[in-house]
């Protein structure tokens, strides 16, 4: 027999039986498609990652208060921990030289009103390079200017999603809404960056000089945070010398003292989440390859019952001439075909599954190549392995004894 005669009699064979046939199959549709998606889902969640991380913008650096996180909680140097201040801030401009770009950030949430309409956004306060180095762009109207930071002014760059929920299709620029009882004039709208969830929604933020967030808004002193700019990535151990240098000078920290301020670089944040994602992708896509194995021992468990079933055809094949590898070829090969079936549709169900996901729940999913490719693969080698053994058993029955098989 050539293989196309094999593949026939074994097509017919699995046909003769569809419900036993599919239920077989149903481990291998099961792990295939959960695979595909648990990897999908994974994917996504990289990539939603990756995108946040380049919406926050590039080559950053972020120098706050305090000290990193110890066993849950802050450490601090003794005494009260010295704040970040506007003079912190000239220093680093003038004297840190592996950055071009270090702006400050105060941020918390305030209810904004306009006419009849509120809504509950992020305030930022900052500087007029905030926009570059978070790679916004304005889509109408323009950008404060150090000018209305020195004269402490009471105008607003907003996102969107603010403009949508307070303006409708009203053109917002030039037009006066409130935060509290501070009234602000809008001057400019950015574009929208397309990327929300999680921790902050990019388009939903209203930006003010940070002067007058300081005085007007939050009634503060001091600045949360520096964000810097890096002239260069290859520069990233130089920055944080010079910054930590600089900051222990300004603030005249001893030698034996601890920092009371901690740095952090973008790829920081960017290398922790990527690796968290990984890791619970390789998590989820193996506990889903024990599906494939189960389905796997199912098909191992129909075939020998099907050695049973089928011993007098058998012992007829081989009283008529065939050998015992042509008897071993068939049953693998129906071992094969249950396995790259289940294989194929478990692929346009782990495909759809991550459809599904995205179009009806929003999450983000991401399908690979390489992901279906595995999955086809692996459900090939599951038809194989366990497919050997219920094989080898049937080309090793003894002819007479098969055909005196009642």
């Amino acid at each position: 027999m050539n293989f196309g005669e094999f593949l026939g009699v074994s097509v017919s064979s699995l046909m003769a039986n569809k419900v036993r046939s599919f239920l077989t199959m149903l481990g291998i549709i099961i792990g295939v498609a959960a695979v595909i998606t648990m990897i999908s889902l994974g994917q996504g969640a990289k990539k939603a990652v990756a995108d946040r991380i380049e919406a926050l913008g590039t080559n950053l650096i972020y120098i706050r208060s305090g000290a990193p996180r110890m066993h849950g909680r802050v450490r601090s140097a003794a005494g009260a921990i010295q704040k970040l201040d506007e003079k912190d801030m000239k220093r680093l401009r003038a004297e840190c030289t592996a950055v071009d770009h270090v702006i400050p950030e105060i941020r918390g949430s305030r209810q904004v009103i306009y006419g009849n309409k509120n809504w509950n956004t992020t305030i930022i306060g900052t500087s007029p390079e905030y926009l570059e180095l978070r790679n916004y762009i304005l889509e109408e109207g323009t950008n404060f200017t150090n000018q209305d930071i020195n004269a402490l002014k009471r105008v607003a760059v907003i996102g969107p999603t603010l403009a949508e929920n307070l303006f409708g299709n009203i053109y917002p620029v030039g037009k006066i809404i409130r935060i509290g009882r501070l009234r602000f004039e809008v001057i400019g709208v950015t574009e929208s960056k397309g990327v929300s969830g999680g921790w902050m929604d990019f388009d939903d933020i209203i930006l003010v000089p940070y002067s007058t967030a300081q005085k007007r808004i939050f009634g503060i002193d001091n600045l949360n945070r520096f964000i810097a700019r890096l002239k260069d990535e290859s520069m990233l151990q130089s920055a944080y010398i010079e910054i930590e240098k600089i900051l222990r000078k300004t603030h005249r920290l001893r030698p034996e003292k601890e920092n009371d301020f901690y740095i952090q670089s973008q790829s920081d944040y960017s290398s922790a989440r990527q690796e968290t994602t990984e890791t619970m992708t390789y998590l989820l896509a193996g506990v889903a390859l024990v599906s494939l194995l189960v389905g796997g021992i199912g098909i191992m468990n129909i075939m020998l019952v099907s050695v049973t079933e089928r011993t007098r055809e058998i012992g007829v094949r081989m009283a008529v001439g065939a050998r015992r590898l042509d008897i071993m070829m068939q049953f693998i090969l129906e071992s094969i075909s249950l396995s790259l079936l289940g294989g194929i549709i478990g692929i346009l169900l782990g495909v759809g599954g991550s459809y599904v996901l995205t179009e009806f729940f929003g999450w983000s999913t991401f399908v690979p190549p390489e992901a279906v490719a595995l999955s086809f693969g692996f459900a090939f080698v599951v038809g194989i392995f366990f497919g050997i053994y219920p094989a080898r058993k049937a080309s090793r029955l003894d002819p007479i004894e098969a055909l005196r098989y009642e």
